[in-house]
């Protein structure tokens, strides 16, 4: 009997200090710290199975790898895989759920307290000698705010959306969810979405990229926000208009960004935000709210439980 051959695509997205569970049965494994597109199809070609994080698999890769029974991605999205292919295709898809709520609200909080209390800002001071100059105990160059008191706006309400909330509550902060953009009469618990984005203090975005949600803040929006509003993108990059955010913050119409997520991956000086990345009230990380390390050790259980559950027929975190 000829075993299934498993194919890793990016591997290196899970750090090597992590290790990834045995699977219970016998299989060639063969696995590659990244795949550029031009080399997707020569490496899935015979594959059973095909593990991606953000490798795009489309149909003009999948109708060429005729083996390909099941795709495990190694996240939660899952716009990198042509679902209506795979579907009509009997290709099973998984993903992970649920692995990183302690994760992205820390990051999401993290950001939160660094822009609200300007961190960045005195520690560059510092560096630059302003400090040694004042010749004080103390100096004061950047607007010190607090935390506890404010209300924090969260679109989208699944699992991270709902551990943001609780993080918030924690550090004393009020939590509004929003109802989905362009709808008038909110479900019960949410506020639509136009008026929480003019109570907000902190916008947390949670939701997933889709036709409804590209661009869902853009310059509108924006202008509509607080002037003291700090917006926090940990979802996906298209969310937001890069280059209206940028806009943003140098006219004043809101206070600060933390962005962890681009509409390019990675993003060069080409992306409006990385371009503009010097401003004193931007914070850019390289999509890493997601990675720590209890969180990737989880995913990686999860992932690997996926792949041993389809090939036993149990029941898997399945998108089809």
């Amino acid at each position: 009997m000829t075993l299934p051959t498993i194919v890793f695509l990016d591997r290196a997205t899970i750090p090597t200090h992590i290790s990834l569970p045995s699977l219970p049965f016998e299989h060639d494994w063969v696995e590659y710290d990244f795949t550029q597109p031009e080399q997707v199809l020569e490496r899935i070609a015979n594959a059973d199975i095909v593990i991606t994080n953000k490798v795009v698999l489309d149909a003009s890769v999948l109708q060429d790898a005729p083996n390909v029974k099941l795709i495990a991605i190694s996240a939660t999205g899952f716009n990198n895989v042509d679902i209506a292919y795979c579907e009509q295709n009997n290709i099973a898809v998984t993903n992970v759920q649920g692995y990183a709520t302690r994760s992205v609200p820390e990051h999401v909080i993290a950001m939160v307290f660094t822009l609200r209390r300007n961190l960045t800002g005195y520690h560059q001071d510092i560096a630059n000698g302003e400090w040694q100059r004042d010749k004080q105990f103390c100096f004061f160059t950047h607007p010190i705010g607090d935390v506890a008191g404010s209300t924090m706006m969260i679109v989208g309400s699944g699992a991270l959306g709902q551990a943001t909330a609780a993080l918030a509550r924690a550090v004393g902060m009020d939590v509004i969810f929003a109802e989905r953009k362009g709808v008038d009469l909110a479900r019960t618990g949410y506020l639509p979405f136009d008026l929480a984005l003019r109570m907000a203090d902190v916008i947390s975005l949670h939701c997933p990229l889709n036709d409804e949600t590209k661009d869902i803040i853009g310059s509108r929006e924006l202008s509509m926000m607080k002037s003291n509003a700090i917006l926090i993108n940990t979802g996906r990059g298209g969310l937001v208009n890069e280059q209206a955010l940028v806009d943003a913050l140098k006219q004043g119409y809101i206070a600060a960004a933390g962005v962890d997520v681009f509409t390019q991956e990675p993003a060069d000086e080409s992306n409006p935000l990385l371009a503009n990345m010097q401003l004193p009230n931007l914070l850019l990380t390289p999509h890493v709210a997601w990675g720590s390390d209890s969180s990737i050790s989880k995913l990686a259980e999860i992932l690997m439980d996926n792949i041993a559950a389809f090939v036993e027929g149990r029941e898997q975190n399945r998108v089809v």
